[in-house]
């Protein structure tokens, strides 16, 4: 039995189409949903719906009882009290289950940045959500994308109407990217196999090795008119995620990641690319998605 998370999410949406599609997972899927009616009429009728929460303890041992594999992902919380706590929280609930339950495998969206991020907020608490998995002594795989290129689907409308996105990092440096649908399809490939153990990082990387500049002329091609990219500081990104009715933990663990990023680099060229999980240049990406989001 699979327990997908996050099941109408832009990972866990496609990841759960995916499994639907496949015969090996037929009749043996349950999702959890804060709000199921969200889901499409073939996930409801083919897969065992459990609404609520995943970071609620009962919930997420209904879920799991009996199951042998998990897809897991902490949800963003924009109104959090803290960052660790909000992962915190979502991570022990995993880790009651795995201690007393049947769970054997998890597969889990992490980040790049293992053994050099340093107070890089959100990035930080999600590798430690992965140690803490790992030291249950669960089989574990974490995915590990840079930047993912559906961030830039929240600025359609600016690429549209100003011609311009924003980006926390400088025009010139190098930002490795990755897909969501890749990492969809990295997620279920891990989740029909039962043949891998232990604990390991699966990274994420696309193709590309574009600065920020260089995203902007690949965007401007594909669509046919000018895009330039804007840079913001971390403190302007900050503020304008608390005007938007972000915390001030949440806003200030997203500032401290972006200067992390840009101090240590990890989303850049240090990050190899990974073909086998991640195949999706960014110019595809553009063409398929993004395009049609700016239309809209």
């Amino acid at each position: 039995m699979i327990v997908v998370t996050t099941p109408t999410g832009q990972i866990g949406g496609q990841l759960l189409d995916r499994l639907l599609d496949t015969p090996d997972a037929a009749g043996r899927l349950r999702v959890i949903a804060r709000d199921p009616a969200r889901l499409s009429r073939r996930a409801r009728g083919e897969a065992e719906v459990f609404q609520g929460s995943h970071a609620e303890p009962a919930v997420l041992a209904a879920a799991c009882a009996g199951a042998d594999r998990v897809f897991w992902l902490v949800p963003p919380s924009p109104g959090a009290d803290s960052v660790e706590g909000h992962f915190g929280a979502f991570t022990d609930a995993l880790c009651e289950v795995i201690e007393a339950g049947s769970v054997q495998r998890v597969v889990a969206v992490s980040t790049l940045g293992r053994g050099v991020a340093k107070d890089a907020g959100q990035i930080s608490a999600s590798l430690a959500m992965d140690d803490r998995i790992s030291a249950t002594g669960v089989h574990y795989r974490a995915l590990c994308p840079p930047f993912l290129m559906e961030n830039l689907l929240g600025q359609a409308v600016a690429i549209r109407d100003l011609g311009e996105f924003q980006l926390t990092m400088t025009a010139d440096r190098v930002l490795r990217t990755c897909s969501t649908r890749d990492i969809a399809a990295t997620a279920a490939r891990l989740l029909l196999d039962d043949s891998w153990t232990g604990q390991d990082d699966v990274p994420t990387v696309g193709p590309d090795t574009l600065t920020a500049e260089g995203m902007a002329e690949v965007i401007s091609e594909v669509l046919g008119r000018p895009v330039r990219v804007r840079w913001a500081a971390a403190e302007d990104y900050a503020a304008a995620l608390r005007a938007r009715g972000a915390s001030e933990a949440w806003a200030g663990g997203l500032a401290d990641m972006t200067r992390a990023l840009e101090a240590q680099d990890f989303y850049g060229l240090a990050a190899r690319p990974t073909p086998a999980t991640a195949p999706t240049d960014f110019r595809t990406w553009c063409e398929e998605v993004l395009r049609p989001a700016v239309a809209g």
